[in-house]
């Protein structure tokens, strides 16, 4: 083989005259090239993998911090769930009228006071009165008795009746009973029948008839326990997990959106536990022991279930100078503080946390701050 120079490059061609010294020189030389090469592959492998492995002195020279400015802001943290409001009837009165149901003049949660008209049987109304002792007969000239002390009162709130309410109908109770029939548009007989009244312990109070019962059409016989009564608020409950109900210690604030958009305020009570469902009821109840819904429980519908979608205070809002909860760092004695951006430390207080924000006290607003604090 023989070695000729082309092109400037190393180039092997056949040689047929080629003698042994000469092939030897060839090997020699085919070595020394083939070193020369690896040496520059090395090199250039050596400089990649330091390129890519040793950092940069502009990587070194960064810091591990960020800074931020202590601005004026607000701090707090809510978590969105649904309340269940009820009411929660109770039986007050029994029908003793018997015939058929002509009209039905209250609704369901309706309030109603001495002398107002539930329903009516045979277009006879029947009236609702306060008193514990249930309508049993019928009430004339002569008749005495705690039955009839009611109906004196109910008179007498009426207007009706001036003389003394003392369970004995005598002329005045009986003239001013002919009054009330008149103005009922119902002849004047002067006698209350046992099926005209009917008798509540509380009055005003809200009231809900059985609507499966008193409908228009419907026949009664007397005996009917259809009247009842609602207490002055419906029962306000919230079903939680268990790790919401550590969210909801006793006295946190709970923001109510009313079915027609108003706001009512309640606060965390009772938590009552579940075994079989795994949930938790928390009982709310009003501000310093008011009605949560105040004027306004007239929007929960008597019957059923209302869901109403609650705000749940979880950290009550802090208006402050506000920092990122990264920039606090705690000392060895338990001093918390910020690190300026010149790496000094000014101890502060925290006096709201939230959402990976902290209100504090201690550092002047403006000041910038390290974040991560180390």
């Amino acid at each position: 083989m023989d070695e000729r120079e082309w092109d400037g490059q190393l180039r092997v061609v056949h040689d047929v005259t080629a003698t042994p010294a000469r092939a030897a020189r060839r090997r020699w030389l085919w070595w020394v090239a083939s070193g020369a090469l690896l040496a520059v592959a090395g090199i250039a492998v050596g400089w990649a993998a330091a390129s890519v492995l040793s950092p940069s002195d502009e990587v070194l020279a960064s810091p591990g911090f960020t800074t931020v400015q202590v601005v004026q802001g607000e701090v707090g943290s809510s978590i969105t769930l649904n309340t269940v409001a009820a009411w929660t009837p109770i039986p007050v009165g029994v029908n003793r009228a018997v015939g058929v149901v002509t009209s039905v003049t209250v609704a369901a949660g309706d309030e109603v006071s001495q002398g107002s008209t539930l329903y009516a049987v045979d277009l006879r109304p029947v009236v609702v009165a306060m008193g514990e002792t249930p309508a049993f007969r019928d009430i004339g000239q002569g008749v005495e008795g705690p039955d009839v002390a009611q109906l004196q009162a109910m008179l007498t709130s009426l207007g009706l009746f001036r003389g003394a309410v003392d369970g004995k109908a005598g002329a005045g109770t009986v003239a001013a009973t002919k009054a009330w029939q008149k103005s009922l548009g119902l002849p004047q007989s002067g006698v209350v029948g046992v099926g005209d009244v009917i008798f509540v312990p509380v009055l005003p109070t809200r009231v809900a008839l059985d609507d499966e019962i008193v409908t228009r059409g419907a026949t009664l016989s007397g005996g009917e326990d259809l009247v009842a009564g609602l207490p002055a608020s419906p029962v306000f409950t919230v079903p939680v997990t268990e790790g919401q109900a550590g969210m909801m210690p006793t006295g946190t604030r709970v923001e109510i959106t009313s079915p027609d958009g108003d706001v009512w305020v309640a606060v965390a009570g009772e938590q009552t536990p579940d075994p079989e469902t795994g949930t938790i009821t928390v009982a709310l109840t009003g501000v310093d022991g008011g009605v949560i819904c105040g004027e306004q429980c007239g929007q929960v519908p008597v019957t059923g279930q209302a869901l109403l979608s609650s705000r749940i205070v979880t950290v009550p809002t802090v208006t402050g100078l506000v920092v990122p909860s990264a920039a606090l760092v705690t000392g060895a004695d338990g001093q918390t503080a910020v690190v300026t951006e010149d790496g000094d430390r000014i101890p502060v207080s925290v006096v709201a946390s939230a959402r990976g924000m902290s209100v504090v006290e201690g550092v002047e607003q403006g000041a910038r701050v390290r974040v991560p604090a180390t």
